[in-house]
């Protein structure tokens, strides 16, 4: 696959999918208390996998409530919506939102190395649609959505709420409702493409050792394999696919939490981004969270959980 500025073949080394999901894995993140819609196709672009979600709406209500919608990451190139990070207590992210009576869409979207980015935000923006579309029948306030992503997820949450241009809705799925959000969880996600590490400066010693024990060199970079065969030149994809420049006044509340010692996507990136929300006049509210690596490793991940979920809550309310 080739584009201007990039060239990404099938034999480039870099992130590996996971070899498989353990029987349980899933359904250990399914919640009590919650009315289960798995597995709903919210569109199907041609020559690509349906495009799925599944959605837990609190059992005990007494109207429609309010929407999370939840991205997971995998550096564009793997990742389920089926399961939030390993590190994560089975079951904890899904369960702490419907406790706190919101409900949680956990979406699928296209792969790196199955469509180049806009795609992905294409479809994140196509699953807020569909969801809007049957929210009555869904039991769902249609003012009220909110994106929460962690990693490549988060990137797309800040991507997805900053973006206000008809060209980034795409054509798949349901048309003619908005995209719109009204607040941002942005869990240690990238913020600016010409900013970012190399992989390989950032990975863990011990992987660099397993690439240079089978001579495999350095790894193709994950947002080369994510803009390769992008519509736009290098340049322009490196800026649109960056979300602090898409920053604007009237953007949506964020809360941006990172680990300090993040090896992978590294502080400052969401240092950052909060920086360039707050210069713009938005709302924006940044959490280090001291000896945290990638996915909070190193600590523990529920404080920050609850963090998330009481912050979208209250912004609800407002």
């Amino acid at each position: 696959m080739t584009a201007d500025g990039y060239t990404i073949t099938a034999e480039d080394p870099g992130f590996q999918p996971p070899a498989f999901l353990a029987p349980g894995i899933a359904e250990a993140q399914h919640p009590t208390g919650a009315e289960r819609r798995l597995a709903l196709t919210y569109a199907m672009p041609d020559g690509y996998r349906p495009l799925q979600l599944d959605l837990y709406v609190p059992t005990e209500r007494t109207g429609p409530v309010p929407c999370v919608v939840w991205i997971h990451g995998g550096a564009w190139l793997f990742g389920t919506r089926l399961a939030p990070p390993d590190y994560w207590p089975a079951g904890a992210l899904f369960q702490a939102i419907i406790n706190a009576g919101l409900a949680v869409a956990s979406i699928d979207y296209r792969h790196s190395r199955e469509a180049a980015f806009p795609a992905q935000v294409h479809d994140t923006k196509a699953a807020i649609r569909y969801l809007r579309r049957f929210s009555e029948e869904l039991g769902l306030d249609t003012e009220r959505f909110g994106v929460w992503g962690e990693s490549a997820g988060g990137h797309l949450a800040a991507l997805v709420a900053l973006i206000d241009d008809p060209a980034f809705e795409g054509v798949e799925g349901v048309t003619g409702e908005s995209s719109a959000v009204s607040a941002v969880v942005d869990f240690y996600g990238v913020a600016d493409a010409d900013t970012m590490p190399a992989f390989r400066d950032s990975m863990p010693q011990e992987w660099i050792d397993n690439l240079d024990a089978k001579g495999q060199g350095a790894p193709a970079e994950p947002i080369d394999i994510l803009l390769a065969g992008s519509p736009y030149p290098r340049d322009e994809a490196r800026r649109l696919v960056s979300p602090v420049h898409h920053v604007r006044a009237d953007a949506p509340p964020f809360l941006l939490v990172h680990g300090e010692a993040d090896g992978l996507v590294p502080f400052g990136q969401s240092e950052q981004l909060h920086a360039a929300l707050q210069q713009a006049g938005a709302q924006s509210e940044l959490v280090g969270v001291p000896g945290a690596d990638h996915v909070f490793l190193g600590t523990d991940p529920l404080p920050q959980i609850d963090r998330g979920v009481a912050y979208l809550k209250a912004k609800f309310r407002e």
